[in-house]
């Protein structure tokens, strides 16, 4: 097992390698002259040709590639020809919304997706049955930003006073807001590299910061500001994760070994928790993990509609505005989340699956 979590890892870098090269050469195909979106039309050839050269794109592709692969290697994603910030910083900012919603998202459709898929399967051919998988076929088919603006219409303009008023944007209510761990909590000054990362990433989380903090007045309202977000995006995972819950489990139902049990007189529930569920959850957490990394690599829809500052939206952002390093350090990281997603997958299989470990 060891062996293959290194082995996967290795192949990483690969992976990235070649990432990175599309990533670099698809951005600089994109029409539109960073210099004229960043200083308008009427910039001057001469304040382009200073422009290029401050941020390297006088030179060739190939030179700006090596040179932008050397300062990855060496852990500088460069610097935002927009905000001028460290895009190293911008993904610690922005990330960890985008990790809250996925958790929510995963969360929220995950339990009712794999109980409804149960359920379905269960009562095979039954009115319950046929409605569970209608809604499904309804969920996967729903715009993301229609659901979006319904729900934030209902709960946030329909039923306002009410106790079910839930905010219909924002990360957080007016009035409360981040602090800086590093010089609140463990007041340190003056912090470089990863440990400047690592504390800037866990201050821009609302959870671990409120809990840092002490302030679960504001994890509390973070929470409650997740809720419509998490839903708007996690219906589609829902609904796909409740069809193969149900196919895959109808499948292992109709398996000789499941006969057996069944004629051995074991117990009902016994036959389809301890026999079928546990061999059907393969195809299962393998969507599971497929919809987590999407979700991961920034839901922009979502993210547009709730005004939430995730990777989503700073990708969308970066692209607009020619901004090369943006996307490329994004980019990056949704690769290295995809890859891991999928590592953490293949490694469930073996504990799900004792034949696995054998092989």
């Amino acid at each position: 097992m060891i062996q293959f979590v290194i082995r996967r890892l290795l192949l990483l870098l690969p992976v990235m390698a070649g990432i990175l090269l599309v990533t670099f050469t698809i951005v600089r195909l994109i029409p539109g002259d960073p210099c004229v979106v960043m200083l308008g039309e009427r910039a001057t050839q001469a304040k382009c040709d200073a422009f290029k050269e401050r941020f390297g794109l006088d030179e060739s592709i190939p030179v700006q590639f090596v040179r932008y692969l050397n300062n990855v290697i060496h852990g500088d994603l460069g610097t935002s020809i927009k905000s001028g910030q460290y895009v190293v910083d911008i993904i610690a900012q922005r990330l960890p919304m985008t990790i809250e919603l996925t958790i929510g998202a995963m969360l929220f459709s995950t339990t009712l997706g794999v109980f409804l898929g149960l359920i379905s399967a269960i009562r095979r051919n039954s009115a319950t049955d046929v409605i569970t998988m209608i809604g499904a076929n309804v969920g996967v088919s729903m715009p993301v930003f229609w659901l979006g603006l319904m729900l934030a219409y209902v709960f946030a303009l329909l039923l306002k006073g009410t106790p079910f008023f839930i905010p219909p944007s924002g990360r957080l209510s007016s009035g409360l807001s981040l602090v800086p761990l590093a010089t609140t909590v463990f007041h340190l000054q003056d912090v470089q590299g990863l440990p400047k990362f690592i504390l800037t990433f866990l201050s821009s989380s609302v959870i671990v910061d409120s809990i840092a903090t002490g302030r679960f007045n504001m994890l509390k309202d973070g929470l409650w500001h997740l809720i419509l977000p998490s839903v708007a995006v996690g219906t589609i995972p829902l609904a796909v994760i409740a069809r193969m819950t149900r196919s895959s489990l109808l499948e292992v139902l109709g398996q000789d070994y499941i006969r057996t049990a069944r004629a051995k007189g074991l117990k009902e529930r016994l036959v389809l928790f301890r026999h079928a569920f546990r061999n059907a959850l393969i195809p299962i957490v393998t969507v599971i993990g497929l919809e987590t990394g999407a979700l991961l690599s920034g839901a922009v829809l979502t993210e547009t509609v709730f005004a939430l500052p995730g990777v989503g939206t700073a990708l969308v952002q970066g692209i607009l505005a020619r901004d090369y390093p943006v996307v490329q350090g994004f980019t990056i990281v949704v690769a290295i989340i995809f890859v891991l997603v999928n590592l953490i997958v293949d490694v469930s299989y073996a504990y799900m699956d004792p034949r696995i470990r054998l092989d």
